[in-house]
Parts: C-alpha cells; sequence; structure tokens
C-alpha cells in the first residue's frame, strides 16, 4: 500500500522512511506470532490443535507496545489493546476456535479471557495471496502477502490508531539488534512479580515466596492409556463431551471442563449413572455437582501456599482496598504453576456460574453463592492463621473476579518492558526500578518532622508512666524525677506548671 514502511522483521530495523502506521501493524503480527504461546490446548474434553489464549494475546501485546514506545510514553488502557486484537480478527490475521455448538451465525467477537481460544488460520499461498494452510510461514512473508491484500490498507490503520487516540511517534525506537534469551524475559518477569508484590503486601518473611517452585503442590494427572479408541474413560469423557456441545448451557459446559482433573473412576461413574432421560437437565447438574464438589473436598488446597500473602490480600479487602486487592491477586496467581493455574481458572469459573441465583438451584434451602463457597472454599485456601470471615471473604472475591485474576496488571507490563528495554541496550536494569520506595524532601522539613515524632513519642511515654497502674507511687515518683530532669518542657506541657 501507499506510503507502506520498509522493514526487517529479523532485525525489527526501519529503512530511512517514515515511521508510520503500517509499520507499528506489521510488528505487532509479527510479536503475536514468535512470542504468543501456541500449543494443543483442551476445551470441553476436546483437543484443539495450534491454539493460543485470548487474555495472553493481549498480554503480549500490551508488553510490546509498552517495550517500544511506538506511540511515545503515553499510558495505553488494556481496552485498547483488546480493541487491536480485535481488529488483528476483523483482518483475518486470526481466528476464534469454535468451542460450542451455536444455534445462529453471528459476528465473532474477540473476547479478553483464559477460556476464549484462537489459532492462526491466515497465511500465504504461493501465488502470494491470503489463504489457508496447515503450516505457519516466517512473519516477513506472512506480512508481505497480507500488505497485499485488498482488505487492509495504510489508510485503514491510520484510521485504526486515530480512532484509539493513539498516534505513532515521529521516530521509531525499536532497533534492536540483541535479542533476549526466553530465560533472561521469564527471569524478570518473575523477578518484577515478586518486588511488586511486596509493594502492595508486607511480607515478614521471604523465604517460601523465593522458593515458591519448590513450594507448589504438584498434581499427578491420571495417566492415559496409549490405546484410546479401547480405553473405558476415554470413551466415558468423550459421551459427556458430545453431551455437553449438544446442550448451549454455560453452567454444563462449564462443568464439563472440570471433569478432566477427576480421576478416571470418577468419570465412569458419572457416565454410568447418567439420567435414562437426557432432557432431565436437573438430573444430570444435580449428579456433576455432587461428583466435583466431592473430588474437591477432599483434595490439597489449589493456593495451599505462601499463607502470607492469603492474609496480605484478605486485609486489603477488609480495609475496602479492592482495586489493590485484584492487583495483589493477579500478582500472586502469576506465580502458579500453569498446571494448577489451569485447573484453578476452570474451577473458579465453575463456581462463579455455579452460583449465580438464577441457575439450577443446588440446594433448597440455601443461597447458591453461599453453598458454592461452603463446598469449595477449602479446596481454594486452608490457612489456619486466616479467620473464617476473612476467608470467606477471599473466596467470594475470588470467584467475582474471576473474569479479571488471571490477567497481568498492566504496572507490571509497564515495569518490564523498560527493564527488558534497557536489558537489551546495555543500560543497568535496575537505574530505575519504576517504585518508589523514599521521596527527597526538603532538609527543613526533615528537621520539623523529627522535632513533632520526637515530642509525639516522648508525650505518649510520660503518659503511660503516668497511667501505669502497676508502678509503685516510690517507682513512677523516681521515674517521672528522671523523666523531668531530662525532658522540662515535655513534662510542664503535659503536667502544667
Amino acid at each position: 500500500p501507499q506510503g507502506l514502511c520498509s522493514f526487517s522483521f529479523l532485525g525489527f530495523s526501519v529503512a530511512q522512511k517514515p515511521f508510520g502506521a503500517t509499520y507499528v501493524w506489521s510488528s505487532i503480527i509479527n510479536t503475536l506470532q514468535t512470542q504468543v504461546e501456541v500449543k494443543k490446548r483442551r476445551h470441553h474434553l476436546k483437543r484443539h490443535n495450534d491454539c493460543f489464549v485470548g487474555s495472553e494475546a493481549v498480554d503480549v501485546i500490551f508488553s510490546h507496545l509498552m517495550q517500544n514506545k511506538y506511540f511515545g510514553d503515553v499510558d495505553i488502557p488494556r481496552a485498547k489493546v483488546v480493541r487491536v486484537c480485535q481488529a488483528l480478527m476483523d483482518y483475518k490475521v486470526f481466528e476464534a476456535v469454535p468451542t460450542r455448538v451455536f444455534g445462529k451465525d453471528k459476528k465473532p467477537t474477540f473476547e479478553d479471557s483464559s477460556c476464549s481460544l484462537y489459532r492462526f488460520t491466515t497465511t500465504p499461498n504461493q501465488d502470494g495471496q491470503l489463504g489457508k494452510e496447515n503450516k505457519l510461514c516466517s512473519p516477513s512473508r506472512y506480512a508481505d502477502a497480507l500488505f497485499k491484500s485488498s482488505d487492509i490498507r495504510s489508510a485503514s490503520l491510520e484510521d485504526l490508531w486515530e480512532n484509539l487516540s493513539l498516534k505513532p511517534a515521529d521516530s521509531p525506537r525499536v532497533n534492536i539488534s540483541a535479542t533476549l534469551s526466553p530465560q533472561v524475559i521469564n527471569e524478570v518477569w518473575q523477578e518484577e512479580t515478586i518486588v511488586r508484590l511486596l509493594q502492595l503486601i508486607d511480607l515478614p518473611l521471604l523465604d517460601t515466596l523465593l522458593r515458591r517452585q519448590e513450594v507448589i503442590p504438584k498434581v499427578t494427572q491420571p495417566k492415559r492409556q496409549p490405546d484410546l479408541v479401547n480405553n473405558r474413560n476415554y470413551l466415558d469423557r468423550g459421551i459427556l463431551k458430545a453431551y455437553s456441545d449438544s446442550q448451549e448451557d454455560e453452567w454444563l459446559s462449564s462443568a464439563i471442563d472440570c471433569l478432566e482433573y477427576l480421576p478416571d473412576q470418577m468419570v465412569v461413574d458419572i457416565s454410568r449413572n447418567f439420567p435414562e432421560q437426557p432432557d432431565r437437565i436437573d438430573l444430570v447438574k444435580e449428579l456433576l455437582f455432587d461428583a466435583i464438589s466431592k473430588y474437591y473436598s477432599s483434595r490439597e488446597p489449589l493456593l495451599n501456599h505462601l499463607s502470607d500473602v492469603h492474609n496480605g490480600i484478605a486485609e486489603l479487602l477488609v480495609n475496602g482496598k479492592t482495586e489493590i486487592a485484584l492487583e495483589a491477586t493477579q500478582l500472586f496467581l502469576k506465580l502458579l504453576d500453569s498446571q494448577n493455574r489451569e485447573e484453578f481458572r476452570r474451577l473458579l469459573y465453575f463456581m462463579a456460574v455455579a452460583a449465580h441465583p438464577s441457575e439450577f438451584k443446588l440446594q433448597q434451602e440455601s443461597d447458591n453463592r453461599m453453598v458454592v463457597k461452603r463446598i469449595f472454599s477449602k479446596a481454594i485456601v486452608h490457612n489456619k492463621s486466616l479467620s473464617k470471615g476473612k476467608t470467606d471473604l477471599l473466596v467470594l472475591f475470588l470467584m467475582d473476579h474471576q473474569k479479571d485474576v488471571f490477567k497481568i496488571p498492566g504496572t507490571l507490563h509497564k515495569i518490564v518492558s523498560v527493564k527488558l528495554m534497557d536489558i537489551q541496550k546495555g543500560r543497568d536494569p535496575n537505574r530505575d526500578t519504576g517504585y518508589i520506595y523514599c521521596q527527597r524532601i526538603d532538609r527543613g522539613d526533615y528537621s520539623d518532622h523529627t522535632r513533632k515524632t520526637t515530642k509525639d513519642e516522648l508525650l505518649n511515654l510520660l503518659k503511660n508512666i503516668d497511667e501505669d497502674s502497676k508502678l509503685s507511687a516510690k517507682e513512677k515518683k523516681k521515674l517521672l524525677g528522671q523523666f523531668y530532669k531530662c525532658h522540662p518542657d515535655v513534662f510542664i506541657e503535659y503536667f502544667g506548671n
């Protein structure tokens, strides 16, 4: 298209032409293709090849935009990154993986969710046009074919950035010749996640936090037989999945998603006890809920580590600091290993759906929300130092914010991006941590603050001596005399002349 910048994906080098919207777009596509985790994933007990998660795509693009400062130093809200992902999907860069059987077609909408799956499907064919292939081509060939298509033009890209109130900077700051290894990137994310968490929560001990990989419980999943056709367990899971696909019911789909973590024998029992009348949805839901609650009432808690963090988040909630508590929770869950994180995500999603008052009545005498909280609390956190009231508050908070707790905070994105850029450019990555531990004040203000604080503490000490009923009259007179000798002005201010 007219005004297209020439570029090299390997080195991110920009030619001598103006830096425009097209370059930003192409770099986003390349970054998404090369950095988002594409792998085989399960949904409703069905495997989908070469998929990535919606929230992870937002995280990758968010980090890329913050790190390269295409739009200067402006703060980019996550909602705008979601709109960029929607544009990528509209331009057929990727498409949603069909995971449900819908009764009618509808316009695909990108979801910033950890349960929405997407797949790269648009690749150039031999004629240079856009087409579908089984394998992805190199990013440079992909972008070249994309820009040759009639669906995307420079003008439309400029309109996109203008609608988002984002204007590319006059000159690129992305002459990055050195690439960072995944190990370095992961270490930076880990370090900054812990540091940021310490800014929000005061932890008395750091040993378990720094050695979190050793204390996070590992869950051993049931082994599947290699011959899946003759495997009774696999067939039972397949039957349940097929039933779920035939029902447009969020409750059923979220429940059956949780069955992947149940032992094979429990799944076999569910299949064999399935109601003879499949249209009796109430009986099916009762069977599924009983099985899931039975399993999670006896398993080790998913968040059974870093108890001090539980206390800190609960204390923030008690004090009404919901936004800070949400960020602390997001940081805390990012420290989970991927297996526990995914299981917890599915359980939390099911809990949120089952707790809705309009859904299937779990117990006639109790509210759904209270039933779910009571049954699954110990499966999430069982902290002896946390009171029941705070435990309930924490569990309900997690359930109410299940769509947001697995996202990565924008503050962390920005800090990590700045540090990675410093490492790439050979600067000291610790020169600007992004956190304010202390603030420089005027010498006079410091002296005034010191005098006031000292005086307040002396008055408090004198009051304790005067009101201490355990002291004898002789001991109290002796202490007051010593105090008057050292600080007569404070003594006179307290007792008068």
